[in-house]
């Protein structure tokens, strides 16, 4: 039972660093590769539609539990402290959060071409 109440804990912990690298994206003082580094790391947090589908047993949830922790952990070495802090204390505060549409589109337009590859594949294999 303990291990379930940290690992909710963690869970809301991630979702508070996530919306405050989305508000150290939109901030001047981030420098470019950082802002668009934070930018493609939110974009896949918030978006409905994930790259490896959670249907999929065991590596459906793969990329929740590994590649967005990653890519919080590298986008939060990439922003300065004091503009990190501020946003923060900015997403502990916040109340609704942006699910980003055009990160699920691109997503989807990615599973639809890999879809489209596979069946050119196994057409040209029959």
């Amino acid at each position: 039972m303990g291990s379930i109440r940290r690992l909710e804990s963690w869970a809301r912990a991630l979702k508070v660093e996530v919306y405050a690298l989305y508000l150290a994206y939109k901030d001047p003082r981030v420098s470019w590769y950082a802002r668009v580094f934070a930018a493609v790391v939110v974009g896949y947090a918030f978006s409905p539609i994930d790259l490896i589908p959670d249907v999929i047993p065991v590596l459906g949830y793969l990329d929740d539990i590994i590649l967005i922790p990653l890519g919080v952990a590298l986008a939060i070495k990439m922003i300065p402290r004091h503009v990190l802090a501020e946003c923060r204390e900015k997403a502990r505060d916040a109340r609704d959060r942006p699910v980003n549409i055009v990160a699920a589109v691109v997503i989807a337009i990615v599973w639809i071409a890999l879809a489209v590859l596979a069946v050119r594949i196994v057409a040209r294999a029959f």
